[in-house]
């Protein structure tokens, strides 16, 4: 699959401090290899190019892991001064991206999927959809963002941290997208416009899903960091099958 990848890995991971106060939160550990690696491994497996990775938070750091790293072939770096927003980080990169279906990750999840199965859930998506979502069993629901399909699996409604939600899919923050959807981004003219506020919103109707239902965690908390390292596979290592 040669297309392009998006990792997004810039922020600062506040609800992780003070693990995060001199480690950003793309490299810290997860069954002893930083988590920035799993990422990069899929992408390479999977012929993602180029992959883009944007920095910010101790953004030395991040680029001297990826230089040193065996997974930093084709990577190329993309600091932030000031924070573009996951959608503005989508933008800045247009010109890579707007030729052909492109992958973006939240890259401070850690998550084990099929590649090619979630390849070829987008590309057997309903006709009029934009992007495919990944979805995840969340064992915290109302910390996540929760949604609602219709009969062919496609997003109907979006809940967003909502208290009162007490079960089901929520939002992996992995997509596969279509270049329309950066016209969206275009049209929405917020100064640094986010994945989750600006474009979900606008493509209630058109967002596919994949459901993985072999592991993924957002490790933003404490509490889900200490989880991950008890129940992300001991092997520590992705299979992903490319072809």
């Amino acid at each position: 699959m040669n297309i392009p990848a998006v990792l997004l890995a810039a922020g600062r991971g506040t609800r992780l401090q003070p693990l995060t106060d001199t480690l950003p939160k793309c490299l810290v550990p997860i069954a002893g290899r930083p988590l920035l690696d799993y990422w990069l491994e899929m992408c390479q497996t999977a012929g993602f190019s180029p992959i883009i990775v944007n920095l910010h938070y101790l953004s030395e750091q991040v680029a001297a892991h990826v230089a040193a790293s065996p997974y930093g072939r084709g990577v190329t770096l993309a600091y932030e001064r000031t924070l573009l927003g996951t959608g503005g980080t989508l933008l800045r990169h247009a010109d890579a991206l707007r030729g052909s279906s492109f992958f973006v990750a939240h890259a401070d999840n850690v998550s084990l999927f099929s590649m090619k199965d979630f390849w070829a859930a987008h590309c057997g998506r309903p006709a009029d959809c934009l992007m495919t979502m990944m979805l995840f069993k969340s064992a915290e629901p109302w910390n996540c963002g929760i949604v609602s399909l219709d009969e062919r699996g496609v997003v109907q409604a979006f809940y967003e941290k909502d208290p009162t939600v007490r079960e089901g899919l929520a939002n992996g923050a992995v997509y596969f997208m279509e270049p329309e959807v950066l016209s969206l981004l275009d049209d929405c003219a917020a100064p640094a416009p986010d994945i989750s506020l600006d474009v979900i919103p606008r493509c209630m109707g058109r967002i596919a899903t994949f459901r993985n239902d072999i592991y993924h965690r957002d490790i933003g908390t404490p509490e889900s960091y200490a989880a991950a390292q008890k129940d992300f596979p001991s092997a520590g290592r992705l299979r992903f099958d490319a072809s």
